[in-house]
């Protein structure tokens, strides 16, 4: 067992912590861009998105063509799918407030180009999505605007072309620092030249092969570990069969389930998630900004035949985490570490996926269970805060010994450290159990300013369970000269 700190130490980290951030984050802004009916995954990520449809401000659903369905759109299919949504959103609002009405959706919902790739960029190529696009961007708001791409990214690239046309270089400049661009790999040509075009584009792609994305995470089966949440009888139990309109609109999987959700699941506030920092990971995955080589983003394998073509810049792009999952114990300490280690750019989502799976499960029970017999996630309260700079060698608490649960429900902790997520990679023990609500911790010596976090998974005992989290950045400095 660890020794106790000195009070002084932890005296010291409660008094040099940061304010909690995220108590009153806004919501984030999104417009998607889908290629829906080219594959059923595009349907099944747009039932799922409207299930946050209250923790995530939707400016805009566009239907757009791909590589894998050039010539035609079908903005009807996105239609249908919030009508079942409208049968279903006043029993929703009895579990969370703020689900707009199905009317406020099909509002948003806009046709882009009936083009494919570069053939729909250009003069006489605007549509109602590029200009619903630009219209976005010069809203008096402040917050950042994400486009989430799951087919075809050419009425982006129209509006991009349309502003850099049109607009001054200060004005152009001004509008492209508000966006935030998340596609689902490269499914027509368009996006390399969005990003040679625009080499300040905030952009996050796993470009080339489809075997290169890490959004197959969401549904790859990885060997010698339980991939349950993805299977065709827990979809068809949990999402598909009693679970009233919405549920019956999501298709059986005839590729990968859901391959555009990543493309999202950043915007949803759940105390790990952090989309200004794709470095940090969460439920989308973990990305890093560099320039990767052509011969590292399989070029030959399956892209619909969009052409592979060496990046021209950094962009934020695969990230490869080392993960150990922790299994349940019958007796004793009632976690252990997993006997394997996954290590790759898909393991930075299917790490997350359980958890993201079971809220997905809790949110389509509520729209047909009452608020009792429901499940509802727990709230997590972080003791000192979510920041705290140390010295080297100098010893740390963390706690969510506060953290409660709206339906009572008993709550489980995990803490762990996420290296990746850090400029300090090596591993930093923390005591007594990893599974107790207050772990410590003492700083490694450094010579210069490192960081690391460390993440808390609180549990609920509800069926599905259902966990947040809470992400605890820890500065360590330099002993003092």
């Amino acid at each position: 067992m660890m020794r106790l700190l000195p009070i002084t130490a932890m005296l010291a980290a409660f008094l040099t912590c940061a304010p909690a951030l995220g108590l009153a984050e806004p919501k984030q802004r999104l417009i998607v861009l889908s290629d829906i009916e080219a594959d059923p995954d595009d349907s099944q990520s747009l039932v799922r998105l409207l299930l946050y449809a209250n923790q995530i401000d939707i400016e805009g659903i566009i239907a757009t063509t791909s590589t894998h369905q050039k010539s035609r759109i079908a903005p009807a299919s996105m239609h249908a799918i919030i009508d079942a949504y409208g049968r279903v959103q006043a029993q929703l609002l009895k579990h969370e407030p703020g689900f707009p009405k199905a009317a406020a959706l099909k509002a948003v919902v806009r046709s882009g180009s009936q083009r494919y790739g570069m053939q729909g960029v250009g003069e006489h190529q605007d549509s109602p999505g590029s200009v619903a696009i630009i219209k976005a961007l010069e809203k008096n708001d402040t917050r950042p605007l994400w486009v989430s791409v799951w087919g075809g990214a050419n009425t982006l690239a129209q509006a991009l072309y349309r502003i850099g046309k049109d607009r001054t270089p200060e004005q152009a400049a001004r509008l492209i620092s508000k966006l935030r661009v998340y596609t689902i790999s490269d499914q027509d040509d368009t996006g390399i030249w969005m990003r040679t075009r625009f080499p300040d584009l905030f952009y996050i792609v796993s470009p080339g092969g489809y075997g290169n994305g890490t959004w197959t995470g969401i549904h790859t089966a990885e060997p010698g570990f339980d991939s349950t949440e993805v299977s065709n009888n827990w979809l068809a139990a949990h999402i598909q069969q009693g679970h009233g309109a919405l549920g019956a609109m999501y298709p059986d999987v005839s590729f990968g389930m859901e391959g555009d959700s990543p493309a999202f699941m950043s915007l949803i506030p759940n105390g790990l998630n952090a989309p200004e920092h794709p470095d940090w990971g969460g439920w989308d995955g973990r990305y890093e900004l560099y320039t990767p080589a052509l011969e590292t983003t399989n070029p030959e394998g399956f892209t619909g035949n969009v052409p592979v073509l060496q990046e021209p810049r950094a962009i934020w792009t695969n990230a490869v985490d080392s993960y150990t999952p922790f299994v349940y114990n019958d007796y004793g300490r009632n976690v252990r570490a997993h006997d394997k280690v996954a290590k790759g750019y898909r393991a930075t989502i299917w790490r997350w996926r359980k958890e993201f799976q079971n809220d997905f499960a809790a949110r389509m029970d509520w729209t047909t269970k009452p608020y009792k017999e429901a499940n509802h996630p727990p709230v997590v309260k972080l003791s000192p805060g979510t920041r705290l700079t140390i010295r080297s060698g100098e010893g740390f608490m963390l706690s969510a010994a506060g953290s409660a649960d709206p339906d009572g429900d008993h709550l489980s902790y995990l803490w762990f450290q996420y290296p990746e997520a850090g400029t300090y990679r090596e591993q930093i023990k923390l005591g007594y159990a990893e599974n107790h609500h207050t772990v410590w911790g003492q700083a490694p010596v450094v010579s210069k300013k490192e960081t690391a976090h460390f993440i808390v998974k609180v549990i609920d005992k509800g069926s599905p369970a259902l966990t947040r989290y809470g992400r605890v950045i820890v500065t360590f400095m330099p002993p003092a000269p």
